[in-house]
């Protein structure tokens, strides 16, 4: 099964985050299938990019979202409807 998650990058206690798409037996590192983002915590608000239209992909294709990812969809999703953008956020 394919999952969507959380790969972490950067230095010690700086951490950054892509958004990627893998099969959910391989660990964390692993080479991923597709990166649909990137979400930095240490901006201030936190920094979400995301191309929705990738992720809506994915999750069509029976791809399982983590509760991490799924709340960063749904911020996502809410700044591009206020925002007006329909892509990326």
């Amino acid at each position: 099964m394919m999952t969507m998650r959380l790969l972490r990058l950067g230095a010690k206690k700086k951490p950054y985050y892509r958004i990627i798409v893998m099969d959910s037996k391989k660990p964390r590192q692993s080479k991923a299938k597709d990166t649909i983002g990137s979400y930095n915590p240490l901006k201030e608000p936190p920094e979400i990019s995301i191309d929705l239209k990738k992720a809506n992909y994915w999750l069509e294709r029976g791809a399982q979202a983590s509760q991490t990812v799924q709340s960063l969809l749904h911020k996502a999703s809410k700044q591009a409807k206020f925002s007006g953008q329909h892509s990326k956020t």
